[in-house]
């Protein structure tokens, strides 16, 4: 090993122990480039070593004292070497102390910082530098949650259940009648003023509670506080009861289903212009097909019709999950429609005496 490679492996443990990042690939090029050509003299290996291992401003400026250290160190050595006879002179190297004319006094040495270990055996042991990967961003997992409905389109469903009737006080300004009275007389007399009209439309809400409708209690909930208290009804013309899977013998007042009341009693302050919305799953949320249940609800809604045919039946349960349940069968008995935005809106139609738009087929 000659002069240039030791100065450049002692540079290179040393740059090492100063934080440097350099691996074997840097130390091989740096020994390449010596065998090149490059680095005739001190200047030029410092200008080459500063390209291959020094990638920013501040590694440059932390080069240079450590060059200078290393400089330092082996500037004594080649002083006690005896020169080579014969021998090709280098133009740039630290001259001989026997080329030297006069004798100078040499300038004072600095004290070098003590190495470890001996260079020779760290060259087989340096740490390999493992190669960056990129890790892929990780995407946030979507929770999905059924949301049928919102309240908000429940209360803009609402006010299509309309029922005007001209029963209040007569001051409201008709002006079509108006002008055909003036055209008929041929002269203006007087105003035509017609009655002021209430939303007379009742609603019943019967509404399944407990068991596989646990899940649903919040849109039950929201369904019947937005039809009392939006405004589009009179509240006292909304009225909601509970049961537990099918209404018979007794309906309840509160969602505990602790105050009963008689179910003919309920169905006897209904008339034909009484809209009944019943909500349920009707042994869609399990997926079962029960006989009694089937003829339950057969029996209820044979016994609501002799009082009302406004009558349509709301399903929280997407309409896919019907197909071989008790639901199946039930919506072939009455307008039955799933929870959601069009849902809602079709059940109203129904209950205001409007045709069926959609109507349930298992094949769907």
């Amino acid at each position: 090993m000659n002069d240039r490679d030791e100065l450049v492996q002692r540079l290179f443990l040393r740059l090492n122990q100063s934080q440097f990042q350099l691996g074997l690939g840097e130390y091989l090029a740096a020994l390449s480039a010596v065998e090149g050509g490059f680095g005739q003299s001190l200047e030029e290996l410092e200008d080459t070593l500063k390209l291959l291992w020094c990638h920013s401003l501040a590694e440059q400026s932390q080069f240079e004292p450590l060059w200078q250290l290393e400089i330092a160190q082996i500037s004594p050595r080649q002083r006690r070497k005896p020169p080579f006879p014969g021998g090709r002179k280098s133009g740039r190297l630290p001259p001989s102390p026997s080329s030297a004319a006069t004798p100078r006094p040499s300038p004072p040495t600095p004290h070098p910082l003590p190495l470890n270990s001996p260079p020779k055996a760290e060259t087989g042991v340096l740490p390999v530098q493992a190669p960056s990967r990129l890790t892929m961003a990780e995407e946030p997992l979507s929770l999905q949650a059924y949301y049928p409905i919102s309240r908000r389109s429940m209360v803009y469903n609402w006010r299509y259940l309309r029922r005007p009737v001209a029963d209040g006080p007569q001051d409201v300004l008709d002006v079509a009648a108006t002008i055909q009275q003036v055209s008929r007389q041929g002269f203006y007399l007087t105003p035509v003023y017609r009655r002021r009209s209430r939303n007379q439309a009742r609603l019943l809400l019967l509404v399944d509670q407990n068991g596989s409708m646990t899940p649903f209690h919040h849109f039950t909930r929201a369904l019947v506080e937005t039809a009392r208290d939006t405004g589009a009804l009179e509240p006292d013309n909304v009225s909601a009861f509970y049961f537990q899977n099918v209404p018979m013998g007794s309906l309840y007042r509160d969602t505990h289903l602790t105050k009963p009341v008689g179910l003919r009693a309920v169905l006897n302050s209904c008339d034909g212009g009484t809209s009944v919305l019943i909500v349920s799953d009707a042994g869609a949320g399990r997926g079962y097909r029960t006989k009694d249940r089937i003829r339950g609800s057969i029996r209820f809604l044979t016994q609501l019709r002799r009082y009302t045919t406004l009558i349509a039946w709301l399903n929280p349960m997407p309409q896919h999950r019907w197909v071989g349940s008790s639901a199946d069968v039930i919506a072939n008995a009455v307008p039955m429609f799933q929870m959601d935005n069009e849902g809602l809106g079709n059940a109203i139609d129904v209950i205001r005496g409007q045709p069926l738009t959609y109507p349930y087929s298992s094949s769907l």
